[in-house]
Order: C-alpha cells, then structure tokens, then sequence
C-alpha cells in the first residue's frame, strides 16, 4: 500500500495550501498537476518549482517527480497563454460559454462538449469591475488606518455580488447553504473592509444578498434557455405539481456538468442524426475511435435526455447502446463528475482495507458473528480481486446493509433461469459459478430487472461499474444499500465529501484514526 504524502503548496496570491496526496506521489509530473487543480481550485496554465536544498532552499523548476519529498513546498508559477483575438459573445452562446472548461479535465476531441471544473475546495473571490476595484481599495486603507468599514453603495453593491455570481456560474448554477457560505467568506477575506459588525461570520448579509442574486440571475438564464435551469421550468413538472419547488432536479452528488448546454454548432437534430449513425457504428469492428468521438460530441444530448425525461433503462439502452461497455462508462463518469472512475474505485478501495479489515475484527455483537466469515475468507485469500469482494461485502455488513442486496450469486444455474431470477432485481450485481469448483462463469451488472452489463473480470468491478451507472443515467440509490453507496461516493471517490449522513462520519472518523 502506497504511503500518503503531504506537501505545502504556496499559490500565485502568496497563500498557501496543504496538499494530501492519499495513494502517494503521482506517477508524472502531469497526474501531480491534475490533483493540484483539484485540491487548490486552480485554473488555466501553470508550472510547479519545488524547494531544492542544495541550493539554499531556492526553488527551481520541477522537471521530475522524484524531486518531491514528504512535506515538501511547491509552488505555483503561473504561464502566460500567448495573446489572441477577442472572442465576442451573442446572448445565443452563453449557455454554451457557461458550459465551457475552466482548464481541468477537458475532453479530448476538439468538436465534443467542453466540462465545468469541480467546485474548488478554497474559493477565491474574483476582481471587481475597474471603479469597483477603485473604491474597495481606498476602502481598505481606510480599514487599515482607522478600522473603519464600509457600508456600499447599491452601485458598488451591485458590482460586487454580479462578479461573485459570474465567478459562482462557471461551477454551478444551483449551489448549496455552506457553498453560498463559502463564497461570502471569501469575499471579506480578500476584503476585510467589507465585513458586516453585526453578523456573527462577518458576512451574513452578503450571503443573503448572494442568494437572492443567484435566484434572479438563475431567472435570466431561463430565459435564455439554459438547459440545466430550463429543466425545473414549470413547464417541465408534472401535471397537478405546480409549483417551482416541486422535484427540482440538480446536482446532488458533486456532478460538475449535471446537464451541459449543446456547442454552439451543434442542434438537437444534428446531434439526434449522430445517435443514429452510431447505433450502425456499435456494430461494425475496429470502429472504436470513431465511437469514442461520437459518444463525447453527444454527451449534452444524451445528459439532457436523461436529466429532463429519466427514461426507463430498456428504452435507454436501446437507443444508446455504445454507453453499456467498461470504457464508456468510465469516459461518461468522468465527463459527469471530471474524476476517473475506475482506476480511483479500485486504488481507493485498496487503500483503505486494511484499515477497514482493523474496523471488521473490532465490531461486536450480531455485526461481528456475519462478519467472521468474510473475516475468515479475507485471511485466507491471496487473490487481489477476490480481498476486494470480501472487502465491498464486509463493508456492506458493517453499514448494517445486506451484501446479498447488492451481490447476488447463483450456482450452476442455466441462462433461463438465471433471468427468471434477475427479473424482479432493480439495482444490483449477479454471479454465476459453479458449484463443484467454485469457478466463475459470468459477473454483470443488472438494471430494472435486465441485464445491462455481462463477462465482466470480477464483482469489485462489477459494483464499480453499477456505481458508475447510477451516474450516468441518474439513478437514486437503492434505500437498503444507501449508506454502502454513500461511503463509496463521499470516501472512496471523494465526491461532496464534506456532507455525511451520521452513520458514514463515524465510518470515516474511525478508518482515518
């Protein structure tokens, strides 16, 4: 098991930042940059220098991986992107500039829909418009001299929460209490003279305000037609649910681009002709790239259907059957949530069982008796992939969860019989063996009673995939596995880590103790 490294991280405004690295040092200087972004929230081109002792701790560029040490520093250079020619906007394309990479995680493919970046875990408040920026200076050295804060002016006011919201917009359109909390505390953070004396935080007015910006700004998007707004529309609830707030759907599980906007160049009917063409190219062999393509031009297409029409999984798959494959699944995760799907499930997960083996052997009473046998089989087990499965099944015991509502297993039973048994299965994965062996035939992934996903390598990918799955065709986890999808959501793939139901923070307090 690879030993986590910490490092200091110092950024362009001179502050500086921890940076954890879970799984240990990256394997290039690239990867290292990526989790950079991630963590720190940093956008477009920059280098990294590290701190080289030999001489006298100046920092140089960083060529190598090898050259960072445990509690090292690091620090951000940013590069400056050679100058080009205005873009100019028509109201047509804000949807789609809102729907645009912020510098993490882009697709590969010059014509596919660009991604959001993930919500930044330090937000930073961005600069005003030009007068703005004139009076909130003289304001802060009125604030240094004598203490004394300001009280804006509802121009100056204006300007302030119109670039909050802009910088706000390019993560998300709907966002959460301690998000909206964040964002204010950055503000008199970077401006202290703004800082409200009669709120408790320094900023409870601002993040009012914010609100009620955000709302009406959200209103204005409406009427441009921006997909993810238009969807709560009143037009889009059910008959006799009239109201704004009935089922309002949203990013729930940290989806970065929950429903991206079409390109500019692109329309429902071009992008409907493309989803036809590939139900022929799913067909033909060596036709991988050309599928690949396909599938990145159409993910605001395939996203809207999914979020605005939630179709039934038979429906869906037959008319995109190039998403039910591994690879695909992990190139629509990734455009969803900007994380890689299975190469983190599968890093995460042996990460953490040992720690979680420790917490299986510690836990009494009616836990401990269902756990032997998976504490048992673990000890005895040298197979990588079979420790995974005690370990996806250990976990679901020890959440007070069934693992056979999650892992079905059959033995020596024929394929009309096995979707006999499947048929009245909503979410979950099926094994095949042998009974005299003990060898496995199959290992899927089931859906609303079919089977989506078959002949896959074992059950820990297999519940990776299913997990995967509920991502891409925005399913809600099954009630009695809740909390096992919870952790591999919010532990495992660290993803809205920091808003845990009670049960999952004690897991969590207890496997990082």
């Amino acid at each position: 098991m690879a030993t986590p490294v910490i490092l200091k991280i110092i950024l362009t405004d001179g502050s500086s930042q921890r940076l954890t690295l879970r799984s240990g040092l990256p394997a290039s200087i690239d990867d290292l940059m990526v989790e950079v972004k991630k963590q720190c929230g940093l956008e477009g081109n920059f280098r990294l220098q590290f701190m080289d002792l030999m001489f006298g701790n100046e920092y140089l560029n960083l060529t190598s991986v090898s050259e960072i040490v445990d509690k090292g520093t690091l620090k951000i250079i940013t590069v400056v992107s050679p100058v080009t020619e205005p873009q100019i906007f028509s109201p047509s394309s804000v949807c789609d500039y809102l729907s645009q990479s912020s510098g993490t995680d882009t697709l590969s493919s010059s014509e596919s829909t660009s991604s959001r970046s993930a919500w930044p875990a330090v937000f930073h408040a961005p600069k005003f418009s030009y007068d703005a920026e004139i009076k909130l200076q003289q304001a802060h050295l009125a604030y240094l001299q004598n203490g004394t804060v300001l009280s804006p002016d509802p121009k100056l006011k204006s300007a302030i929460l119109d670039g909050l919201v802009q910088e706000i917009v390019r993560y998300k359109v709907y966002v959460c209490d301690k998000e909206m909390e964040q964002v204010a505390q950055s503000l008199i953070k970077k401006h202290p003279c703004l800082t409200e004396k009669g709120s408790s935080t320094g900023c409870g007015g601002w993040k009012v305000s914010l609100k009620f910006k955000l709302s009406n700004y959200r209103t204005q998007l409406r009427k441009l037609g921006c997909p993810e707004v238009v969807v709560n529309s009143l037009k889009h609830k059910p008959p006799g649910k009239g109201s704004s707030a009935f089922g309002v759907k949203k990013a729930k599980r940290a989806e970065v681009n929950f429903c991206p906007a079409y390109s500019s160049s692109e329309t429902q009917e071009s992008l409907e002709a493309i989803q036809k063409d590939l139900l022929l190219d799913v067909k033909k062999k060596d036709n991988r790239q050309v599928v690949k393509l396909k599938m990145e031009k159409t993910f605001a297409h395939r996203r809207q259907e999914v979020v605005r029409d939630a179709p039934m999984v038979a429906n869906f798959m037959a008319r995109w059957p190039a998403l039910f494959e591994v690879r695909e699944i992990n190139a629509e995760f990734k455009r969803i949530t900007t994380v890689p799907l299975q190469s983190k499930f599968l890093s995460q997960l042996d990460l953490h069982s040992d720690n979680l083996m420790k917490l299986f052997q510690q836990r009494g009473g009616q836990l401990a008796k269902r756990l032997q046998p998976i504490i048992a089989e673990m000890a005895e087990c040298d197979d990588v992939d079979a420790g995974r499965e005690c370990v996806v099944k250990g976990l679901c015991i020890y959440m007070g969860e069934e693992p056979e509502s999650l892992v079905q297993e059959y033995l020596d039973m024929d394929e009309v019989s096995v979707l006999k048994a499947i048929k009245d299965t909503t979410i979950g994965v099926y094994v095949l063996k042998h009974a005299a062996c003990d060898e496995l035939e199959d290992v899927g992934v089931v859906l609303e009673g079919i089977k989506v996903l078959q002949y896959l390598d074992n059950v820990s990918l297999a519940v990776g995939m299913l997990f995967g799955l509920m991502y891409a065709l925005n399913l809600s986890y099954p009630v009695d596995l809740r909390y096992t999808f919870e952790v591999i959501q919010k532990i495992f793939m660290e993803l809205d880590g920091d808003k845990l139901s009670n049960k999952v923070l004690t897991l969590k307090n207890r496997l990082f103790q």
